[in-house]
């Protein structure tokens, strides 16, 4: 199906007049972009995905099947949403008393971040750049750079690399040869 638009969505996607989707980007079935939405170029949205009003993703990002990001996320570029991994964005949530934009808290999931499938991201919180997010992960703090965020609640199991080579004690990655140094926000390359 010829189409005039610099990025492929499938038919049965709906993209909502006021979105943006950047060049190369595809968006696949059964998906929702919602007006407001920012998607960079290059990116993959796997069926089933949702894109709230709002919500800003860079360049490079891959969300897979069943990802809903909603209002208050931020995935900055080559950031990495396994199936099913689920953002909230209201720590105090009710039906009856709804709060509406003025309650949601910002989450910001940094550079090259993996999160992974069925894992949970409390709003209000920080991915930094490079950290990976284990399967089923609860995530309710603030995440280091090159962190490796393993259990419930998680915590820091250890380092991982730009590579996704998971760090030996010596912060140098045997795949790759990059060598890090602990920092305050968490590694740093060397």
């Amino acid at each position: 199906m010829p189409t005039d638009k610099p990025y492929f969505v499938h038919e049965s996607s709906y993209v909502d007049e006021g979105a943006e989707i950047g060049e190369g980007t595809r968006v696949w079935h059964f998906c929702h972009v919602q007006s407001g939405a920012r998607i960079g170029r290059g990116c993959s949205l796997g069926q089933n995905v949702n894109v709230s009003n709002n919500v800003t993703m860079g360049d490079g990002c891959k969300l897979q099947n069943n990802v809903s990001l909603y209002e208050g996320v931020e995935l900055e570029d080559h950031v990495f949403c396994g199936p099913s991994c689920v953002f909230t964005n209201d720590l105090t949530p009710r039906a009856m008393y709804p709060k509406g934009r003025a309650g949601y808290l910002r989450t910001l999931v940094r550079e090259g971040a993996s999160i992974g499938a069925n894992a949970t991201i409390v709003c209000g919180h920080t991915v930094g750049r490079w950290a990976l997010v284990g399967a089923g992960a609860v995530v309710t703090t603030d995440v280091p750079d090159h962190a490796l965020m393993l259990g419930v609640p998680a915590r820091r199991a250890g380092w991982a690399c730009e590579c996704g080579a998971v760090l030996p004690d010596a912060l140098a990655c045997e795949r790759c040869r990059r060598r890090y140094e602990e920092a305050e926000s968490g590694l740093v390359e060397v």
